[in-house]
């Protein structure tokens, strides 16, 4: 990308002296700036001038002379790591905060900080937020005004910008299970790993771009720290709708949240999924898990992906096999390498008490004789266990009657299910293939992936009961997965 800027040499400003520290970056988003900016660029401390490998402004098409500012600035100081843009057009909040983060990921900086080029975030805060990202403890750090109690009113905040922040906040934390003190300062440093990790190019181009971005890096599972800043309110003026902006965020929220149910596709929360076994005990693996039962058993785990589910077993003292395409994350189990398109590997040798076929199934086009192939590997009076996702889930009916049906990086509609299964559907092809159903259970949707931890725990756990009643009188509608045990007749 083509940056039209005020030099030519954009990392003259490296560190003469290299070493394993991190490539660090301040980003300054202005905005008809030209009373404040070169104030904001002084109070940048010293320490943090020597340690930094460029410092860049991108002034969002101004209509006073903020760009000019810039450049005079760093002719008149002979600052060579400061570099000033300028877009053509006005990109927005958002937008420029989406050119500023490619910017810095182009240029190989590890750590980016922004700041605001009216003065409202205090640069000399920088070494104190910088801190967790250089020693590697954090992937975003905020600056929070709300941390020290009555700083943000005694630091000139509007009473109703105060309560309106906090009335916000308690509603994200709460809706996306979170513990944040501030949602809404726009004091931010990011780890451009971490970035490279969302798609953060999708988000809008407005205000609430700021909370899109703490949705993505919450669903990413990322490192957020807080540190306390001071607040201050000048007299600048401010661009933002408040009442926009609050309506804006609260549709951010349900956007997410509809998408993580596979109600509506949202493009800016494709976030790749790091998985982990959910806490809920009626989830499918702690379900499994105790349809192994607790006497110690030999057990054929096969997709077993990052190993959580085989590992779990193996802690219980069960002997555990676990066969996937790709190694898994976790250890204690003996892993075998095989793709199961192709059957179980040769290397799989000997009986077991159980097999599990853990959301392996549905991404098969032909799931039939991996299962025949597990009735084999049984001894007498084993079982194999089975989770499927329910094709008729009513996220799924609710999507089609809207006239979507769209794949997602998880969940039931997962890109790589090839095949869709009802709890009917699932019950005579296993008799077909001559199993007897000998139990069929049911769980709920993970509520706690859609209100993680904090305050958002409690709601969890009462949509799950909600759907556990449900699913006890109409489990075509209301389960997520089913689960069944299966036995040779």
């Amino acid at each position: 990308m083509d940056y039209p800027s005020s030099r030519p040499e954009a990392c003259n400003g490296a560190d003469p002296n290299p070493g394993p520290r991190k490539k660090i970056a301040i980003f300054i988003v202005t905005y008809n700036a030209v009373s404040t900016l070169t104030k904001v660029l002084d109070r940048i401390p010293e320490s943090v001038w020597n340690k930094v490998d460029e410092v860049f402004v991108f002034d969002d098409s101004s209509q006073d002379d903020t760009f000019l500012v810039g450049l005079g600035y760093k002719a008149h100081r002979n600052q060579p790591k400061l570099s000033v843009f300028r877009n053509e057009k006005n990109l927005g909040y958002g937008g420029n905060q989406i050119r500023g983060y490619k910017y810095a990921i182009e240029q190989g900086h590890d750590i980016v900080a922004l700041l605001h080029g009216d003065g409202q975030y205090a640069p000399e805060a920088l070494p104190e937020l910088l801190a967790p990202l250089e020693r590697g403890e954090a992937d975003a750090v905020f600056g929070s005004r709300m941390m020290r109690r009555g700083g943000a009113l005694k630091g000139g905040m509007p009473l109703y910008k105060f309560v309106g922040n906090k009335v916000l906040t308690a509603f994200e934390n709460t809706a996306l299970g979170m513990n944040l003190s501030e949602f809404h300062s726009g004091y931010r440093l990011y780890s451009t790993a971490a970035l490279r990790e969302i798609p953060f190019d999708r988000n809008t181009h407005e205000f609430h771009f700021d909370t899109q971005i703490i949705i993505q890096m919450h669903a990413a599972g990322k490192r957020i720290v807080e540190i306390p800043i001071p607040t201050y309110y000048g007299d600048e003026i401010c661009y933002v709708d408040g009442m926009k902006y609050a309506k804006d965020v609260v549709r951010s929220v349900g956007q997410y949240h509809l998408h993580r149910l596979g109600l509506k596709r949202a493009a800016e929360y494709e976030i790749r999924p790091t998985y982990q076994i959910k806490g809920s005990p009626r989830a499918s693996h702690h379900q499994l898990a105790e349809l192994v039962g607790p006497r110690p058993s030999r057990i054929l785990d096969l997709g077993c992906g990052s190993g959580q589910l085989a590992a779990l077993l193996a802690g219980r003292g069960h002997s555990v096999v676990g066969v996937d395409v790709s190694p898994p994350e976790n250890d204690g189990f003996a892993y075998i390498p095989g793709d199961l398109g192709q059957g179980i590997p040769a290397q799989v040798q000997g009986t077991f008490d159980a097999v599990l076929l853990a959301d392996v199934l549905e991404h098969l086009p032909d799931p039939r004789p991996l299962v025949l192939q597990a009735l084999d590997r049984l001894v007498p009076g084993g079982r194999v266990l089975v989770s499927l996702p329910n094709a008729v889930h009513w996220s799924v009916r609710a999507q089609v009657l809207a006239g979507r049906f769209e794949y997602t990086n998880e969940g039931l509609l997962d890109r790589g299910h090839l095949k869709f299964f009802t709890r009917r559907s699932a019950s005579e092809m296993f008799r077909e293939l001559g199993l007897t159903v000998e139990e069929i259970r049911t769980t709920p949707v993970p509520w706690e992936k859609v209100f993680r931890g904090g305050p958002g725990g409690v709601v969890s756990r009462g949509f799950e009961r909600m759907d556990l009643a449900g699913s006890a009188v109409l489990p075509n509608l209301f389960a997520y997965q089913n689960l069944f045990v299966l036995r040779k007749p």
